[in-house]
């Protein structure tokens, strides 16, 4: 008996805690209001990691870009991209941000939340949702991206006052309006097109339609930049001594392929974060869609690479880095825009057809004596544009679903897809080239966006910085050849000098790694 009533007084005493527990747990603060506090401060921490990843990449641009100009350009390619950040951050945050993901006038443009006034503390509460700061964080690391591009396609004779002005418009006006057709209310996006209660994706303008489906960014982003540096370049023109007087390019050599090639990789790193962190969040199944944008995105990157390799393999008869590293940046922007809605094995496909799609616009611009020295065209707007064509041609309606698009039905399975691809591929196309045209010709008309034959002969570190990244002794072989480049320069063709310091020299010749002067050609 005694024993008995042991057990009944445990009993009791069990189930008192387990009803201690179950208050606890459904009471306020419970475990149904911590849950779900919990997805929303894991998807902020997400925002926030990825966005510092994108961030990360104007380290990568840094690099790569300070790898392939002269040595006595190298301070200022640098300052540049610190400058692109900072500038970004301020004009994204008072315009930027506003006019992207605004309430849509139109379907054209936002008006409202300049300055973030409606980010605020306890913004969300009342919803269980986030404030919002992570957003505009993340939003801004793209709007950097975006605006670095330009600087390779116009680096080593820009006024730097030039470049900022432009800069600055590019992150509060041009950059977001294709945001907001893309990602905000615009009318391309897929994701509420014309805003309201019933949004009219194209071509529909309804559920039957997706509108554009652009998941990180190739045309949002890189065909922003990619455009927006040709038209740059022409308007600029080229180097003085990039081509002959018969119109034949002249190597120019980037001075350090460590940097080069150290970029390149830390751009590869940064850009899980570009594409991985685009899902906004890792809650709801996120995490498993971010899971597959990494596997996508990795493929395409390794397809670039070894396709772009392949091809100076049997065209230029050596294995260029500078061409395999391009390829891998070619498989990144293609890959960008359809990285969710893919398979693997077409994420193959799409970074080997990347491939070629840089390596022919690179050559063509090269033929119409266009200088872009970091190719930035070939690979953030050729690339860009196949990216979004690519989504077009491989996605699949299951995908679609699965990457969490709102609406269900067959648009890539009856080719609707690749026309709202198509269309968006013009218009943002037109838009870029258009806008960053019309702010270089009034730079140039007021400002001015060149410097000086001699300025440029001797190079923009000296006269813009009043310093120089390396000693005199390692550039003394480079200032003599520019020396002699100035006395020649008569107009954008030059002859060539006699001093072969920018020849690529014989295999034998060959400096080590990241000993200046270096033998890759930049723009191959």
């Amino acid at each position: 008996m005694a024993s008995t009533d042991a057990r009944l007084l445990a009993l009791e005493a069990l189930v008192q805690s387990q009803q201690t527990t179950i208050e606890a747990l459904t009471g306020k603060g419970g475990t149904i209001e911590t849950l779900s506090g919990n997805a929303v401060d894991v998807d902020i921490a997400w925002l926030v990691i990825c966005g510092a990843m994108v961030f990360f990449m104007q380290a990568g641009f840094s690099m790569l870009e300070a790898g392939a100009v002269g040595a006595k350009n190298v301070i200022n390619i640098l300052f540049k991209n610190v400058m692109d950040g900072s500038v970004a951050a301020l004009c994204f945050w008072l315009l930027g941000y506003g006019f992207a993901y605004g309430p849509t006038v139109g379907g054209f443009i936002g008006n409202g939340n300049f300055g973030i006034e409606d980010i605020h503390n306890g913004a969300g509460e009342e919803e269980g949702a986030s404030d919002g700061w992570e957003g505009w964080f993340f939003q801004w690391a793209f709007a950097g991206t975006a605006a670095t591009i330009v600087s390779g396609s116009v680096a080593e004779r820009t006024k730097l006052e030039a470049y900022l002005v432009y800069s600055a418009v590019v992150t509060s006006f041009i950059y977001p309006v294709v945001v907001h057709w893309g990602w905000g209310e615009g009318w391309l996006s897929a994701w509420g097109a014309m805003g309201g209660d019933d949004p009219k994706p194209l071509l529909k303008g309804d559920e039957r339609s997706n509108g554009m489906i652009d998941f990180a960014g190739s045309g949002v982003v890189h065909m922003v930049g990619g455009f927006s540096g040709l038209v740059g370049a022409i308007i600029i023109g080229p180097r003085h001594n990039r081509f002959d007087v018969e119109g034949k390019p002249m190597a120019i050599k980037g001075h350090n392929t460590t940097m080069m090639a150290l970029g390149t990789v830390i751009l590869w790193f940064g850009w899980y974060g570009f594409n991985c962190g685009s899902t906004l969040g890792l809650s709801g199944g996120l995490g498993n869609i971010a899971g597959k944008v990494a596997v996508t995105t990795t493929i395409a990157a390794a397809a670039g690479c070894l396709t772009a390799t392949a091809i100076a393999r049997s065209l230029v008869g050596s294995y260029d880095i500078s061409v395999s590293l391009n390829g891998v940046l070619a498989g990144l922007v293609g890959i960008t825009a359809n990285c969710s809605v893919v398979n693997p094995w077409h994420a193959l496909l799409v970074g080997m057809v990347a491939a070629f799609v840089y390596f022919g616009a690179s050559r063509l611009l090269l033929r119409l004596q266009v200088d872009d020295p970091l190719d930035a065209f070939a690979i953030h707007g050729a690339c860009g544009a196949w990216g979004l064509l690519a989504t077009g041609i491989f996605c699949t309606d299951e995908n679609v679903q699965y990457a969490g698009y709102p609406n269900t039905n067959d648009a890539c399975g009856r080719g609707e897809q690749f026309a709202v691809q198509l269309i968006g591929v013009v218009a943002i196309a037109a838009w870029s080239a258009s806008m960053s045209g019309l702010t270089f010709l009034v730079i140039k008309a007021t400002l001015g966006v060149r410097v000086s034959e001699q300025v440029e002969a001797e190079g923009l570190d000296r006269s813009e910085h009043g310093m120089q990244a390396y000693s005199s002794e390692l550039l003394q072989h480079t200032e003599h050849g520019s020396q002699q480049e100035y006395r020649a320069a008569g107009s954008n063709k030059i002859q060539p000098h006699k001093d072969n310091s920018l020849a690529a020299p014989p295999p034998s010749s060959i400096q080590p790694v990241g000993v200046p002067p270096n033998t890759i050609e930049v723009g191959s």
